[in-house]
């Protein structure tokens, strides 16, 4: 007999079905004695009234995993309207040793360290596997969203030669006698793969070696990069922006409702044309001084209340970025050099997104360089490819999790990630 899972239980009505998962929870009564069984789609209710078979319910313990045979009958206070009568109960291993805490409860109760401690069943809870369900989702719906435009997956290497591609600190390594890096971005590579695809995305680890024990940040994260070529300037960049996250959040109703209802929240409205503001001006409506040179989280939150009660959007570009805080590849605004064309994307008052127009010319590469007083060496081969033709382009990064963790509300960046990396810890 073909196993199906709870979620397919109505369609077989009066059928001896097989199903199998985890014991979510007994509840033990005088009479009957209740089996509730969680596979990947749900719970399922199974009613023991059989003396024997209730005995042997006694001695499994919860998240023992099971098989019952058993008949599918119609019952409306079950749930999904369905319950599992006269069952065969069979453990497919010993009976499990209990975690520190309840999966049964509706939220888990132990601290975010013990979680994090216990992942691989921390997990399996309901409203912390929700989150990796939307993650799935969005990630699906980036990949569907510039798939539609023609754009080409590549993998880039996540060990590089170099440790100057970015101002982030870099994760050392030997590789074979030789010094190499984890990379920060896959940066380099994906501009160099504009000069062959022209539209190109990745979806990959990147590694930052920055101290810090914030709840926002981590040395591991999941990018979603973008690059495309022959752009007029930056706002072509936030264009395909505005469409890819239009469907990342589309792909997460469709596919991940379910994991949505679990954490009883809904999807933003990405509007047709996301507000923005220039740098300078989200200084002033952020209350910081005229000479800031860049935005510090308290600015983000206050331009995100600004944008929510002057647009009624959940999204605002910052564009026009000072050039002194960007890298040195960034492509300053002709009109005002000074400023560059680049931009970020705040989601709810958080940085979302970093992205903008690119140097093309190799003469223009070689001028970034001296004025930062960095030799050309180090970035030879990533320069090369200048030398030989490169159109206009530009492109933008997502932070996966940072975008997870912000449609869910979490406090804490490492409630939406399966096996955070952070400053203290590298396990499990």
């Amino acid at each position: 007999m073909e196993r199906i899972l709870s979620s397919q239980l109505t369609a077989h009505v009066g059928a001896t079905v097989r199903v199998a998962g985890w014991v979510h929870r007994r509840r033990l009564l005088k009479s009957v004695a209740f089996l509730i069984v969680r596979d990947a789609a749900g719970l399922a209710q199974v009613v023991v009234t059989d003396p024997a078979a209730r005995a042997a319910l006694e001695q499994l313990t919860e998240e023992t995993v099971v098989e019952v045979t058993a008949m599918v009958v119609a019952t409306a206070t079950a749930p999904a309207g369905v319950e599992l009568t006269d069952p065969t109960v069979r453990p497919l291993g010993p009976p499990a040793v209990p975690p520190p805490f309840d999966l049964y409860r509706p939220a888990l109760t132990a601290t975010l360290p013990t979680q994090l401690d216990n992942a691989p069943t921390a997990l399996r809870h309901p409203t912390r596997s929700a989150a990796l369900r939307i993650s799935a989702a969005a990630v699906a719906g980036f990949r569907a969203a510039l798939d539609g435009r023609d754009y080409v997956e590549i993998h880039t290497p996540k060990v590089v030669a170099s440790s100057t591609e970015s101002g982030a600190n870099v994760f050392a390594l030997d590789w074979f006698g030789r010094p190499a890096y984890l990379a920060q971005s896959p940066q380099f590579y994906k501009q160099l793969m504009v000069g062959v695809f022209e539209r190109v995305y990745e979806v990959g680890p990147v590694f930052r070696a920055e101290p810090h024990d914030t709840v926002r940040h981590l040395a591991q994260y999941t990018s979603l990069d973008v690059e495309l070529g022959f752009v007029a300037d930056h706002r072509d960049v936030m264009a395909v922006l505005r469409d890819t996250l239009a469907g990342m959040l589309s792909a997460v109703t469709e596919r991940a409702g379910g994991a949505l209802a679990t954490l009883g929240i809904a999807v933003p409205r990405v509007p047709a044309e996301i507000p923005a503001v220039h740098f300078t001006e989200a200084l002033k409506i952020a209350g910081a001084p005229a000479d800031e040179p860049d935005l510090a989280p308290a600015h983000e939150r206050a331009l995100g209340e600004w944008a929510m009660a002057e647009h009624g959007s959940d999204f605002l570009f910052v564009t026009g970025y000072p050039m002194a805080k960007r890298p040195f590849y960034t492509h300053p605004d002709p009109a005002r050099p000074a400023y560059s064309n680049g931009f970020d994307l705040l989601f709810r008052g958080l940085e979302l997104v970093t992205g903008g127009q690119r140097l093309h010319r190799y003469d223009d590469y070689l001028a970034a360089l001296a004025a930062r007083g960095e030799p050309v060496e180090p970035y030879a081969g990533y320069l090369d490819a200048f030398r030989h033709g490169m159109p206009p382009h530009g492109g933008f990064a997502i932070g996966l999790e940072r975008f997870v963790g912000r449609l869910t509300g979490a406090a804490n960046i490492r409630e939406v990630t399966a096996f955070p990396r952070d400053l203290h810890r590298l396990t499990p």
